[in-house]
Formats: C-alpha cells, sequence, structure tokens
C-alpha cells in the first residue's frame, strides 16, 4: 500500500464513520478496487478507526472527562453520568461477545463483495425504518433504560458486517424506541468508544507482521481519517436535527444494487 491508498482510504474513513452509509463497507469496496491492496489483518482499518475515535474524543472531550471521573465525583450531575456510564457498559457487553464471534468471519467477508451490497441494502431498509416509524422522537438520554442500551449494543455487535452501518443501525434502533435524533446520535458516539478501543487492542498482534517502512503510511491515513473525521460529526448531528436519514438510506440502496449489479 502506498501513501496515496493511504490517504484516500482516511478521506473514506473520515467520511463515512459518522455518516450512516458504512465505513467498513466503504473501505471493502475501495480496497477491492485498489491494485495490489494489502493489510495484516485487518490491522489498517482498525488504525482507521482509531483517527475517527480520536475525533470523536476531541469533539466530546468534554462528555468523556465526566464520564470517566463520574464515579469519584460526588456533585449534582455525577449521579447521571454515572447512570449513562452503566447504560455504556450495559450496552458494551452485547457488542463485545457479537464482535469476538463474528471476528475471524469478518475478515474473510470484507473481500465478500456480495456480502457487502447486501448489507447496504439492509443499512438502507434500517435507517428508512427508523425514520419513518419513529415513535415521536422525544425521549430524552434521561429516559434512557438498560433495555434501549442492550439492543443498541446488538445493533452495534451486528454491525461488524461490512456494509452494515454502525452509526446508522445504532441510531435507527433508538429511534424507533422513541428516542429523540440528537439523543441517538450522542449515544451512539459514546458507546463507540470502548468498542472502537477493544478493537484496537485486538488488532495489535498484527502489528509485528508490517513492515517498518510502511509504519509512517499506515499513520498517515490515521491521521487524515482523524482530520477529515472531526467535520463529518457536525454533518451528521446536523442531519439529524433535521430528521433526514432517508436520503441516506436512498443513498446505500443506490450504492447496494449498484454493487450487486456488479457482483452477480
Amino acid at each position: 500500500m502506498n501513501l496515496t491508498d493511504a490517504i484516500l482510504l482516511g478521506i473514506v474513513q473520515g467520511i463515512t464513520e459518522f455518516l450512516p452509509i458504512s465505513s467498513d463497507g466503504h473501505l471493502a469496496i475501495v480496497q477491492h478496487y485498489l491494485p495490489d491492496f494489502s493489510q495484516p489483518g485487518l490491522l489498517f482499518d482498525v488504525l482507521l478507526h482509531v483517527g475517527t475515535l480520536g475525533a470523536m474524543l476531541l469533539y466530546f472531550q468534554r462528555d468523556v472527562i465526566r464520564l470517566l471521573t463520574a464515579p469519584f465525583r460526588r456533585d449534582h450531575e455525577a449521579r447521571r453520568d454515572r447512570r449513562l456510564l452503566g447504560l455504556i457498559v450495559a450496552a458494551s457487553v452485547p457488542t463485545a461477545i457479537i464482535g469476538l464471534t463474528l471476528k475471524s468471519a469478518v475478515e474473510r467477508w470484507m473481500e465478500n463483495m456480495l456480502v457487502v451490497a447486501l448489507m447496504l441494502i439492509l443499512t438502507g431498509i434500517l435507517l428508512f425504518v427508523g425514520e419513518r416509524y419513529r415513535r415521536g422522537g422525544r425521549r430524552s438520554e434521561s429516559a434512557l433504560t438498560v433495555t434501549d442500551a442492550v439492543l443498541t449494543g446488538i445493533a452495534q455487535g451486528l454491525a461488524v458486517l461490512p456494509g452494515l452501518s454502525r452509526s446508522g443501525s445504532t441510531i435507527a434502533t433508538l429511534l424507533f424506541r422513541g428516542v429523540d435524533g440528537e439523543t441517538a446520535a450522542r449515544f451512539s458516539f459514546l458507546m463507540a468508544m470502548p468498542a472502537i478501543a477493544g478493537a484496537a487492542l485486538l488488532s495489535f498482534k498484527d502489528s509485528g507482521a508490517l513492515p517498518a517502512g510502511e509504519i509512517p503510511v499506515y499513520l498517515a491515513g490515521t491521521g487524515v481519517a482523524f482530520l477529515v473525521g472531526i467535520g463529518a460529526i457536525r454533518l451528521l448531528l446536523g442531519v439529524i436535527r433535521r430528521q433526514r436519514l432517508v436520503w441516506f438510506a436512498i443513498y446505500c440502496w443506490g450504492a447496494g444494487l449498484l454493487l450487486l449489479s456488479t457482483t452477480l
């Protein structure tokens, strides 16, 4: 992999991680058509996710600090923050179980364009249903339940499938549960952080197979994903407020059908 490939993939990751159109699916498609692309396991993909994780940490830095210090604080908001932290932990359990179970299969499916196409179409369906049948969308963060967290954690775990959008499936799940759009997006991002960090730790075992000369290339892709991701977060939050997820559903259907037509 050369520097141009790394920058291109960093841009793709930075845009698609926060838009509900599946970053893994788009990475799989681009990598499929890049000549001679290879990586140890999914190491480069995970590093790109680390880049967008950095964007999330920067954008939500106040929330992260509050959550990490919540168990030790005794101020008025500490109880609320401890409750939110507990919900994120509850969501992370099914995510971890499903992610570890599917890990080896996902590495194979990243090269299977039929799987990617079908999962993109499924993402479009989830977005359409979540937007079309959202139940009022009036429940705020204080009304989130353990059931909300577990169901969203399951959706996030299944989103390791290439083409099934993590943000799309988790936000759609919360919208269908009656959670307001901004709360759904915020909780989706916060619960993604431990999942991405865990995936990064698991992938470090593949770093030994990385030639030393390619380390700057991998870091360049990670840095690009970070910078582009910062802008994409703002865009998604604005889209959620305006209730325009249906356009992303149409995009996923179109991309999935186009890919399907070239695969069959």
